[in-house]
């Protein structure tokens, strides 16, 4: 009953009143943005949702455009100023995601929705990441987010997928807070934001 429909009705009305009372923050971040790193403000990018249908998700930008020579994009921990961080260890930059879970894109908890290219790299136990609506904080980003292995991430989001209820949504999104005042597990150490997923052995 909770998966069905009580935790959708959820998303939906707390979106909607996240979205009214964060409107004056997100615009003022916007502006920062536009100001500080890009004309653009929101970096958009294809990502599997449920069932691993493909939406485009929406994030404020934390990297600048700076290019080299060649007209390629620095690598991203060039490119990831002291501004970006900040907004990414206060967690704004996930502000717009807002949206997302108001069109069923996404759900507040659920595992962290991952880049198209690691679809054919999980293996079945793995996808089973894929049997719900992916959120904008889940049972990995309270147990270490960037800063634990891949394999870590993937067995904390299936015990999710396996263990969702209520409760458990409760207890991730009150430990979500302390989280981002703490601003742990941000990123990797030695990367920007964390190494690419290369499958499992």
């Amino acid at each position: 009953m909770y998966k069905a429909f009580f935790k959708r009705f959820l998303d939906i009305l707390g979106s909607v009143v996240l979205i009214i009372i964060a409107l004056p923050i997100m615009v003022v971040v916007a502006i920062l943005i536009y100001f500080k790193l890009s004309k653009s403000v929101i970096f958009t990018q294809a990502r599997p949702g449920l069932n691993a249908k493909i939406f485009k998700i929406y994030k404020f930008k934390t990297m600048s455009e700076e290019r080299d020579e060649s007209g390629e994009l620095l690598p991203d921990a060039q490119r990831l100023t002291k501004f970006g961080k900040t907004i990414r260890g206060l967690s704004l930059d996930e502000l717009p995601q807002l949206f997302n879970v108001l069109k069923g894109d996404m759900s507040f908890i659920g595992p962290r929705p991952l880049l198209i290219e690691y679809l054919h790299l999980y293996n079945a136990r793995q996808a089973k990441r894929h049997n719900v609506r992916p959120g904008i904080t889940g049972l990995a980003q309270v147990n270490g987010r960037n800063a634990i292995s891949w394999e870590q991430k993937f067995k904390f989001d299936v015990e999710y997928v396996e263990n969702l209820s209520f409760a458990m949504d409760v207890k991730i999104a009150l430990m979500t807070v302390k989280k981002v005042f703490n601003r742990s597990g941000v990123s990797k150490e030695g990367h920007a934001t964390t190494e690419k997923f290369n499958g499992t052995n």
